[in-house]
């Protein structure tokens, strides 16, 4: 008789257990508890902001949440939203707080981690201390390899196909600049990654392009990032059962992506050994980001192998290493190949847009890059040999470029209201964390968080502070013009709340070269060209992590600017 009596003492132990951690727990006694929630399940279960999501809604959802609720807000059981600098993105990004796994879920190649899909700061810090220097702005502007591939990007592949597209008479003609700028933002990145003779050249080849664009779209993919950033477990468990919650083919896509990437670094590996021996490469065809992380990687690993012979422990097989080292460069590379063209490529379409709605900018803009000196733009035809005025054109200084302060407004701008990135970069708090603060930036109100909370700050919701960016939804370049900037502080406050490229320690490595490429690009097309919109529908920018047009085109006419 007491067998029935123990079980059911069980069962209700059981229920006030489950009570206690799934309703009372998370509702009254979590340090959590006093964070506004976005949705009134937050703090009882995650499925709310999983179906956001799952759905694509949760850039707007999250920063509709945050105007109702304030700067600091509960997501879900263990997940908080923050929107705001002090006691925000300061406190979180400034102060080193480790990376979330979903990273390491969604960023990683050939199974092997790379810097931005690292989840731990200090394998992050030493990968970014061999390769940041590559992208330092005053290494930068004073590359000869980098000029030289800016020079025949622009002139030999660019303007050409401009000047044919702004001489047709028909004009229902036009050209499709997202694709164009995505062609020509992947042959910047990888050109300079592994030099011209064996970089990408897609801005004359738009079928290899658009092939490669369609399998990188389902590579990103709401869906499919959500799946392996947001259920890995439970994706490779159905996996198992043969129930595929990502499609065959976009794996498929990721192995030729992959595959494509990898045959770049064999061939690159391949011309710094030539270059080693006795063959002098071509300032244009240096692979300069990889052989900077391939000599960085080839120290440590002399340096690993000394240490391990100094104690007597036999080293890794060489062979293997060999293969990791192969593994570990490429998973690097195409993470700055994918970021840098995919970002830089979102920009230019967003920026192309709104010029061509806005003519008298768009004439002002072409008034101020004619100031360069020499102007940027496509060599005048001479009539009388068959050649040219300039039959060797060259490019403006980098540091003119610069100093032009439409130029640089009208980019910031873009990057505003348009991030290419305006979802959650997740962190996961330390002991100790307070988020908020008692000031006007932070809401007025801290919380204490326990450690192991995933916590996020929105590009999307920080572009949008309406007290710092009045008329937040406005395409306004007038923003960031020195004029305005007298009114805020000297800018301060508005280059605070602008987070295009994140912050602190792991902020993109690559923004100076994202800036020089997108700079050098609009001066080249609106030096020497008018643009108007042909079929922009599908223009509004996905609510994802990284946000593209909805309908994938932008078509524009051009035209000879007078």
């Amino acid at each position: 008789m007491a067998l029935p009596n123990i079980s059911v003492f069980a069962f209700i132990l059981l229920c006030f257990v489950v009570i206690y951690q799934y309703l009372v727990h998370p509702t009254f006694l979590s340090p959590l508890s006093k964070i506004p929630n976005a949705h009134p399940s937050s703090h009882l279960s995650p499925l709310w902001i999983l179906w956001i999501r799952y759905t694509g809604r949760e850039n707007r959802t999250v920063f509709a949440a945050h105007e109702r609720n304030g700067p600091v807000i509960r997501l879900g059981p263990n997940e908080v939203s923050v929107n705001c600098v002090d006691g925000g993105i300061r406190t979180v990004y400034a102060g080193g707080f480790e990376k979330h796994g979903w990273y390491a879920n969604l960023f990683e190649n050939y199974g092997t981690p790379n810097m931005f899909s690292t989840t731990h700061s200090r394998p992050h810090s030493a990968r970014k201390r061999m390769i940041s220097n590559v992208y330092a702005k005053s290494v930068l502007q004073s590359s000869p390899t980098l000029s030289t591939i800016s020079y025949t990007i622009l002139y030999e592949r660019l303007l050409p196909r401009l000047v044919v597209a702004a001489s047709s008479t028909n004009p229902t003609q036009g050209i499709d600049v997202f694709q164009l700028f995505s062609a020509l933002t992947m042959d910047f990145v990888t050109c300079y990654q592994f030099g011209l003779a064996i970089g990408s050249n897609w801005t004359q080849n738009s079928r290899g392009c658009e092939h490669f664009l369609d399998l990188y779209r389902d590579r990103t993919s709401s869906k499919a990032q959500f799946w392996a950033g947001e259920l890995p477990n439970l994706t490779k468990c159905f996996k198992r059962f043969g129930v595929r919650m990502v499609p065959r083919w976009v794996d498929d896509g990721n192995a030729e992506i992959e595959a494509w990437c990898l045959s770049m670094c064999d061939a690159a590996a391949q011309a710094v050994s030539r270059g080693g021996e006795t063959q002098e490469v071509d300032v244009g065809d240096e692979p300069v980001v990889f052989a900077q992380l391939l000599n960085a990687m080839e120290k440590e690993r002399e340096k690993s192998s000394s240490t391990a012979s100094d104690q007597s422990v036999a080293p890794s097989s060489p062979t293997i290493l060999h293969q990791q080292q192969r593994l570990a460069l490429a998973s690097e590379m195409l993470d700055h190949l994918a970021a840098g063209f995919d970002t830089s490529g979102i920009t230019l379409t967003y920026l192309a847009w709104e010029l061509s709605r806005h003519p008298s900018l768009q004439r002002q803009l072409c008034a101020e890059l004619r100031t360069l000196s020499p102007p940027l733009q496509p060599p005048t035809p001479n009539t009388n040999n068959n050649s040219t005025n300039n039959d060797i054109p060259s490019l403006p200084s980098p540091k003119d470029l610069d100093a032009l302060p439409l130029l640089h407004a009208v980019v910031m701008e873009t990057l505003r209201l348009h991030a290419a990135i305006p979802g959650g970069q997740p962190r996961v708090t330390p002991p100790g964390c307070v988020l908020g603060a008692a000031s006007a930036d932070g809401g007025g109100t801290a919380y204490a968080v326990s450690a192991g909370v995933r916590v996020s700050a929105y590009a999307h919701g920080l572009h949008r502070n309406a007290d710092v960016f009045p008329d937040p939804e406005a395409w306004r370049p007038e923003r960031w013009l020195p004029a305005a900037s007298d009114t805020d502080d000297g800018g301060g406050r508005t280059a605070r709340h602008f987070w295009a490229f994140g912050s602190g320690g792991r902020m993109c490595v690559g923004s100076n070269l994202a800036l020089h490429e997108i700079k050098l690009i609009v001066a080249a097309v609106w030096t020497g060209f008018e643009t108007t919109v042909l079929h922009d529908e599908g223009i509004e920018q996905r609510d994802a992590y990284t946000a593209g047009p909805e309908g994938g085109r932008l078509v524009l006419r051009f035209e000879k600017a007078v």
